[in-house]
C-alpha cells in the first residue's frame, strides 16, 4: 500500500511538471511583421514559440490574409503589431472583441487612428497604411524606439503564466546593450554620408535617417500603392538635379520600374534596403543585424561604392 501511495505521488508530481512545462511551452507569440519578430526573439525565453503573420516577400501595405494565417491568429496567445496606421488589414480584427484582449499595439493610438477604425474608408489609404499627415508608423527602423518596444514586449511576456521573469529581464538588458553598441558603430560608419543627398522610395526610411542625422531630400511616392502624380514627379526630378551626389534607396517589396523613367538621364546612385528584414535570420541577434543591413545599404551611396 505504501509503495502504491509513493507511485501515485510520483505520477502526480510528474504530471504537474509536464503540465507546467506545457503551459509555458505553449505560449505562442505571433508578430505582424518580421522586424517585430526579431525584437520578440531577442526578449522571449527559449520555451516560447514565435512566428510572423505577413510572410517573407509580402508587404503589410497590401497583404490579404489567408485562412491558414487567420488560424495562426486564433491559435496565438499574444499578438504584437505596430498599430492601425501600419497594418491596416488587421485594424478591425485586432481591435475587436475576438483578438483585442491578446493583441499588443506597439505604437501609441491617436485620434486619427480612432477615426480610421470607425470609418469604412475606400480612399487611397484603404489598402495601405497612413502616408498622410500624422506620425510615421515605421517605428521599428529607429533603434531608440526599438528599445522602448522591447520594454513593452518584456512587460507583456512577464505577465504570462509561469514566465521566467529573471530570464526576460536578462534578455532585455542584453538586447539593450547590443543595440546601443551597434548604434554607436553605425553612427561612425555613416559619418561620411552627412553631405550626401538621399532620396527614399517612400517614407519607411525616414525615421532611420532622422536618427542618424542623414539628409533625406525627397521621397518618390507618398503612398507606395499609387504611382505619384506628374507634379510630384517634377518636384522630385528637380531635387535630384540640384542634389549633391544624389542616391535613391529603393525597396524590394515594391519592384516597380516607373522610378527608372523618373531618374533617366540623371546622375543618380541606387541602393536597395529592406524595411521588412526579409533575408535577416530570425534569431535573438536578428534586430542588430537588421540595423546593420540598413547601414550597409546606405553606405553603398558613397561615391566610391556607387552603383548607377
Amino acid at each position: 500500500m505504501h509503495a502504491k501511495i509513493i507511485a501515485l505521488a510520483l505520477m502526480l508530481t510528474t504530471s504537474t511538471l509536464f503540465y507546467s512545462d506545457n503551459t509555458l511551452a505553449d505560449t505562442r507569440i505571433l508578430t505582424s511583421i518580421k522586424p517585430l519578430e526579431l525584437m520578440v526573439r531577442a526578449i522571449a525565453t527559449e520555451d516560447m514559440r514565435v512566428s510572423t503573420l505577413v510572410p517573407p516577400g509580402a508587404s503589410p501595405h497590401n497583404y490579404s490574409m489567408t485562412p491558414s494565417k487567420r488560424r495562426e491568429l486564433e491559435d496565438s496567445d499574444v499578438i504584437f503589431w505596430v498599430g492601425p496606421k501600419m497594418e491596416t488589414f488587421l485594424n478591425r480584427l485586432l481591435t475587436g472583441s475576438e483578438f483585442g484582449g491578446r493583441s499588443i499595439m506597439l505604437m501609441e493610438r491617436d485620434e486619427d487612428s480612432e477615426h480610421a477604425d470607425s470609418a469604412d474608408s475606400h480612399d487611397e489609404h484603404s489598402h495601405g497604411h497612413d502616408h498622410g499627415d500624422g506620425e510615421d508608423p515605421h517605428i521599428w527602423v529607429d533603434p531608440h524606439m526599438a528599445l522602448t518596444m522591447a520594454e513593452t514586449i518584456r512587460d507583456t511576456l512577464a505577465q504570462r503564466n509561469m514566465a521566467d521573469k529573471p530570464a526576460l529581464d536578462a534578455n532585455l538588458e542584453a538586447f539593450r546593450a547590443s543595440v546601443t553598441a551597434r548604434e554607436q558603430q553605425i553612427r561612425k560608419q555613416l559619418e561620411p554620408l552627412r553631405d550626401t543627398s538621399l532620396f527614399a522610395y517612400h517614407s519607411a526610411f525616414t525615421r532611420f535617417a532622422e536618427h542618424y542625422s542623414l539628409n533625406v531630400e525627397g521621397v518618390l511616392t507618398l503612398n507606395p500603392e499609387l504611382s505619384p502624380g506628374a507634379r510630384h514627379i517634377a518636384q522630385v526630378q528637380s531635387s535630384l538635379r540640384n542634389a549633391n551626389h544624389p542616391c535613391l534607396l529603393t525597396e524590394p517589396q515594391f519592384n516597380r520600374q516607373w522610378w527608372r523613367s523618373i531618374t533617366s538621364g540623371l546622375d543618380v546612385t541606387f541602393s536597395t534596403w529592406d524595411p521588412l528584414a526579409t533575408d535577416i535570420t530570425a534569431n535573438p541577434e536578428g534586430y542588430v543585424a537588421f540595423q546593420q543591413s540598413i547601414a550597409d545599404a546606405v553606405l553603398k551611396c558613397l561615391p566610391e561604392n556607387a552603383e548607377h
